[in-house]
């Protein structure tokens, strides 16, 4: 992680209070997401505090400065995997992680969901770190989390765009099913979301 500081939210808000910290990630900016910028801005922190998910700040020095240049936020849930939807290749290796529920013909099983992702455009700043780069260093925090507890599956939802799922299939992850969206969900973000999945090797 040449280059770059990856700073957890707690900790910050532990080093330098929840103002300053608020006043640091309201420089953050997407507008091709809405969704990941208001997360930050506004359910991060308190989403932090309740230990509903964890949250990595990563910054970078421009120009004699220290500037935050994207993010990614994790939570652990509970994923439902379809047997019909994945190859059989794909089941034997899921089946060690999970448990097979009969009635719904779905592997029940919990793993690391990566459910915020995205750069900050706000004055190019989104041009310092590649997207690339950006989720081997969310990768690796994971991987590094899964040696302590176990695991190998790591998650995640993304809209259905095509660009959007070859990046994430280019880092390892697989189609697996859709979740439908209701409510507030479904006037911001569409009808569903595309649901992938990752196995570490």
């Amino acid at each position: 992680m040449s280059g770059f500081l990856q700073v957890n939210l707690l900790d910050m808000i532990s080093e330098l209070g929840e103002s300053q910290t608020q006043k640091i990630i309201s420089q953050f900016s997407c507008p091709l997401n809405p969704d990941v910028e208001r997360f930050l801005k506004k359910s991060a922190i308190p989403f932090a505090q309740q230990s509903i998910t964890s949250t990595h700040l990563i910054f970078t020095s421009y120009k004699g400065e220290l500037v935050l240049i994207a993010y990614y936020a994790c939570a652990n849930k509970i994923l439902h995997v379809s047997r019909s939807s994945i190859t059989k290749s794909l089941r034997k290796r899921i089946s060690k992680f999970g448990m097979y529920n009969d009635d719904t013909k779905a592997y029940v099983i919990a793993a690391p969901l990566l459910a915020q992702f995205s750069k900050n455009f706000l004055n190019n700043y989104n041009k310092l770190i590649s997207g690339d780069e950006l989720m081997r260093i969310a990768l690796e925090n994971v991987e590094q989390a899964q040696l302590n507890i176990g695991g190998k599956i790591t998650y995640l939802e993304c809209e259905d765009n095509i660009k959007l799922i070859e990046f994430y299939k280019s880092h390892g992850f697989v189609v697996f099913g859709r979740r439908t969206l209701t409510g507030a969900e479904r006037t911001e973000m569409g009808e569903y979301l595309v649901q992938m999945l990752r196995i570490r090797k």
